[in-house]
Parts: structure tokens; sequence; C-alpha cells
């Protein structure tokens, strides 16, 4: 009998996924309407995502515009900006809201660097920890007699081998990440 590797694998993509999405969020000194992803607006009694609330566009290098879809919305828009706190300065106008983000210091890169490889570390934890229960889940089968301690010792090959593939893409993305937020 062999070892089913789907959910591990998809288990590994959803790392992989994660921290694009996490390193996406992460401020380079460029213009980036992902920045703003996470931030939720207090709309009508709810609160929503900024994408539902209003259009982000990137107006200059370090400039987004945000076109409320209810021109009433603009406060709360900048409220919800200025208490996720992401170092940026809003100006209300006619038009709606323009988001200015600051020329980054070698200071504040080094500070942005030390948090990429902080969610890089995070990342690498979620995998030790799926690897690990896909190591006991094998161990559970061979116990069962479902599996062959060869064939275990093989599987435990491949999912070191995921585990290193995953590692290695994870690398990829945190040296673009790096080379993004330093040039």
């Amino acid at each position: 009998m062999t070892y089913d590797f789907t959910k591990f694998k998809k288990s590994l993509a959803g790392i992989e996924e994660w921290i694009k999405k996490e390193f996406s969020g992460i401020r380079t000194g460029q213009a980036n309407p992902m920045l703003l992803d996470s931030i939720k607006v207090e709309s009508y009694g709810t609160f929503a995502p900024l994408s539902q609330v209003g259009a982000v566009t990137i107006e200059g290098g370090r400039t987004l515009r945000i076109v409320p879809w209810d021109a009433g919305q603009s406060k709360e828009i900048e409220k919800a900006i200025t208490v996720a706190n992401l170092g940026v300065s809003i100006s209300v106008d006619d038009k709606g809201l323009r988001v200015n983000f600051p020329e980054l210091t070698s200071e504040s890169r080094a500070s942005i660097v030390k948090l990429t490889k902080e969610r890089l570390e995070e990342g690498r934890k979620q995998i030790r920890m799926h690897r690990d229960d896909a190591m006991k889940d094998l161990k559970a089968k061979v116990k069962a007699g479902g599996i062959g301690e060869d064939e275990m010792f093989r599987h435990e090959k491949e999912i070191q081998k995921f585990v290193d593939e995953t590692n290695k893409k994870l690398d990829e993305l945190f040296a673009k990440k790096e080379k993004e937020i330093t040039s």
C-alpha cells in the first residue's frame, strides 16, 4: 500500500501561498495596492475590506489613490488606514483619498527585512509541523500493518524531498523580496 501525499502537498502549497500573501503586504518603498488589502473599514455597521468600499489605484511611484464608492465613507477609510499604522500619510480631497508612502531610510529598510525574515521563519515552522504530522501518520500506518518498513523509509525520504523543495521556493521568494526592499 502506498502513502497518499495529496494532503501533505496541499499543506505545503498553502504555506507557500500564505508566504506570498504576507510578503506582498510588506512595504518596499513603492506604492502597491496590496499593502492596503488587510485594512478593514467600518461600513454601514460592519467591517469590510477596503477593496469593497472603494477603488484603489496607483497614482505615482509612491502614491495610491482611493476613490470611495460612497463619498461619505472617506472619513472611515482615513480612520482605518490611520489605525493600521502603516507609516503612510493620508490626505483627503474632493476626489477621495491620497495615500503617500514616504521614502524608506536605511534603518527602516533593515527593520522591514527583519520582519520579512520573521515571516519566512513562521512559514518554515509550519512546514516542519506538517512534516512531523505526515511522519507520525506514516508511522501509524506502519504500526497498523498497512505499510512495510522499507516503504516507510522511502516515503520519509519523499516527504523530506517535498519539504526541501518548498523551503527552496520560500528562500527564493525571500531573496526576491529582500532585493525589492533594499533597492
